[in-house]
């Protein structure tokens, strides 16, 4: 099982250790995981065009089994690749830090939604929540 991160995009990398805490809590659980920021463009080494980086978005997310979207920070581009994802039928699993505003338009594309205190919330939802759902 192939599983998607999104998350909003930050040159400094500074939200590095949050994509390796959702990496890290899906890989417990079966899941290999592939990040745009972390795989493709290796940290911000790699730069891209729009448009390739769109393209290389789009083909990861359609090689997977599911998508984990972190909205504790709104990005305009997780809203398109949420969007590509529910299009493609790919089941969408909405995160975010207690607390964080998230739209009912991606409430009504997701499959699940979790409201985590601590990144270790994580394991355990995509143990007990997520998976059964995800692999039938």
């Amino acid at each position: 099982m192939k599983a998607y991160i999104s998350i909003k995009f930050r040159e400094d990398n500074s939200n590095k250790y949050c994509i390796q805490k959702i990496s890290s809590a899906l890989e417990r659980n079966g899941f290999e995981t592939v990040c745009i920021a972390r795989d493709i463009e290796n940290w911000g080494q790699v730069e891209l065009s729009p448009e390739e980086l769109m393209q290389r978005s789009f083909a990861a997310i359609e090689s997977s089994d599911v998508f984990v979207v972190d909205l504790s920070e709104k990005g305009v581009g997780l809203g398109i690749e949420a969007g590509y994802a529910h299009a493609v039928k790919i089941p969408v699993v909405v995160i975010a830090k207690a607390g964080s505003d998230i739209s009912t338009t991606l409430q009504g594309i997701s499959q699940k939604l979790l409201f985590y205190e601590t990144f270790d919330d994580l394991v355990q939802f995509f143990e007990v929540s997520m998976v059964p759902d995800v692999r039938q």
